[in-house]
């Protein structure tokens, strides 16, 4: 029965070329091995798996091989590549810091790098897990670090990087290796795959590739455990089964509950995956990642960033056309909340229950909220009822009719025409007229109080009558333009009106109830304070108060003005030292004074 090796040592790169993922390292590497330009220490730092020790000894191998390719590669035929091929090289050694970290270990290391190699030109030293050295160790460790023998060569390497001494740091070229990606990774499990004879599906192997987190050694790892479950034949039902992963239609069928409202549904999709046994906060944290997906594959531009499957990549396209910008950002930042506060629950259950309900009241709130924004705002306009009529409707394309309703009754109140005639010469023109503000502020009533009532044979009833319809007629056409005119007494009054609707802003309140608007000019008023403060609650809260104003009393040219009274403006308190100065302004000798005795302020 042959030995099994598992892949991840069996298909260990041996060459620069074969190593995944690292390519601008190890052209680095190699360039640095063509120029003869090699360093006496290096750093190699980066998650695990990523191929740290591995190119280390590329590395090594390379540098003592005594017949280099053409493309400065290791030839694995001299008699250096066959002894380090056969773990029996003594020119490359390798020390596990974790176990040796200890100072003595350090000075073994150092009485072992004066003696010189027996082939090749260097002797190497791979020093692995270096950051659990001591900090004796680091520190006797620096000089030999610093100043090596010239056939000595140090590589170190690390998965946490900021637990080394900087002093070490600077002694080493520091090389940064990176999480593999998730196609390179892919493409590598194709190759082992097809090496070993195994059916695999795409779609499967992505998802190893994801669980990776862009190791290729757990990645291997992952390959043979799911070869030993499926016997040889990995399908993508497989590897979520073994993986315990959350499959991808569940969320689809989340996305679908959610967007057409359905909570009930949202809610046994939540009790199923949570009877599979997933933890809670894998699924929220799932849910805000499909839906960062699905916000990606909106663009085709950006839809290259998702490296799933094709088969895949197309339901999340076709899924995220249905989905708005909006409701997206949405979706992520409520989940995301509950991905945060998810700790600190103590029901996490309803939690999560509570994020899918608001997630499906998302797609109904934006729909009525874009019915209200297609719905025509209609202006309302206040008319006063006439005990004596009916009530006259306020819409504008009614405006003809009770002109034809007001004429008709002028013809049928044929026994004085003049009177009507006069009286609405005065209601017509009364009102539009600009006039000064004194003579506003009086009621408009003499010529109607002038006119003989007894001598016409028109009833008093009846004129009033008319001269409120006309007055309606006149008041709306101005009401349409935006331009009625009001009294200083009635913008008060809408002053005090609106100052008495805040309820919890009570220091506006309290400022517009002490300083009441005073009239400037038809639109333009002004209001006079006696502090910064009062100004900057007024100049704040400006926007609403005048379209309060404006509809209150239909004019929309209304404009305020602030400012602060110079009589009674309100001063800071001052302090001792400033009183001291203001008097030594006026009396130069205090400072002399002071000076002599040596006097200071308390």
């Amino acid at each position: 029965m042959d030995t099994f090796i598992v892949s991840a040592r069996k298909y260990r790169p041996s060459t620069f070329r074969s190593v995944v993922g690292q390519e601008a390292l190890t052209t680095t590497l190699k360039n640095a091995i063509a120029g003869n330009k090699l360093a006496h220490a290096y750093l190699f730092s980066g998650p695990r798996g990523v191929g740290k020790t591995t190119c280390a000894r590329i590395f090594a191998k390379t540098i003592n091989c005594l017949n280099p390719t053409h493309e400065y590669e290791a030839c694995n035929a001299c008699e250096s590549c066959v002894a380090f091929n056969e773990q029996r090289s003594y020119n490359i050694h390798e020390l596990d810091a974790a176990s040796n970290n200890s100072v003595d270990d350090i000075r073994s290391l150092i009485d072992q790098v004066r003696v010189p190699p027996q082939i090749g030109k260097y002797k190497v030293y791979i020093i692995d897990e270096v950051h659990m050295l001591s900090q004796s160790a680091f520190n006797s460790f620096l000089k030999t670090l610093e100043e090596p023998p010239a056939h000595a060569i140090f590589i170190l390497a690390t998965t946490e990087k900021h637990k080394i001494i900087p002093t070490i740091l600077s002694r080493c070229q520091v090389y940064d290796f990176n999480r593999i990606h998730i196609g390179d990774i892919v493409a590598h499990l194709q190759y082992v795959a097809k090496e070993e004879g195994v059916q695999t599906e795409p779609e499967a192997l992505n998802i190893i590739a994801q669980k990776a987190d862009g190791g290729m050694r757990d990645a291997l790892s992952i390959f043979d455990q799911t070869v030993s479950y499926t016997g040889g034949n990995i399908s993508y039902q497989a590897v979520i089964e073994n993986l315990n992963v959350l499959d991808y239609e569940y969320y689809f069928r989340l996305s679908e509950a959610i967007l057409a409202g359905d909570v009930v549904n949202c809610l046994l999709i939540l009790n199923d995956i949570l009877n599979r046994g997933f933890e809670g906060q894998y699924i929220i944290s799932g849910i805000s990642s499909h839906f960062r997906d699905l916000l990606v594959c909106k663009d085709p531009a950006t839809a290259q960033l998702f490296q799933v499957g094709a088969s895949i990549r197309e339901k999340y396209i076709d899924m995220a056309q249905q989905c708005s910008n909006d409701f997206l950002y949405r979706a992520i930042e409520l989940s995301n909340d509950c991905d945060l506060n998810y700790r600190l629950s103590k029901n996490k259950r309803l939690l999560l229950e509570l994020a899918l309900i608001k997630l499906c009241q998302l797609r109904e709130g934006a729909a009525s909220g874009s019915e209200e924004k297609k719905k025509p705002i209609e202006p309302i306009i206040p008319l006063k009822k006439n005990s004596s009529t009916a009530t006259i409707p306020t819409q504008s394309g009614k405006v003809a009719d009770r002109h034809e309703e007001t004429e008709k009754r002028q013809r049928e109140d044929e026994t004085q025409p003049r009177a009507s005639e006069e009286i609405h010469h005065i209601t017509a023109v009364q009102p539009t007229a600009v006039q000064p503000k004194e003579e506003r502020e009086k009621p408009v009533t003499p010529k109607r109080k002038s006119v003989s009532m007894a001598g016409m044979g028109v009833s008093l009833a009846s004129i009033n009558q008319t001269q409120k319809e006309e007055t309606i007629i006149i008041s709306e056409k101005a009401v349409q333009n935006g331009t009625n005119l009001f009294t200083e007494k009635e913008l008060v009054a809408a002053w005090e009106s609106y100052a008495a609707t805040l309820k919890e802003e009570v220091l506006l309140k309290n400022t517009m109830s002490l300083y009441p608007p005073r009239m400037l000019n038809d639109v333009v008023f002004e209001v006079e304070v006696n502090t910064d403060l009062n100004k900057q609650y007024l100049t704040d809260n400006s926007l609403s108060i005048l379209t309060y104003l404006r509809e209150t009393l239909q004019n929309g040219e209304i404009t305020m003005t602030i400012r602060i009274a110079e009589g009674n403006a309100i001063k800071k308190p001052l302090t001792s030292r400033e009183i001291f100065d203001e008097m030594v302004q006026q009396n130069p000798v205090l400072q002399k004074l002071s000076d002599e005795f040596g006097l200071e302020l308390s």
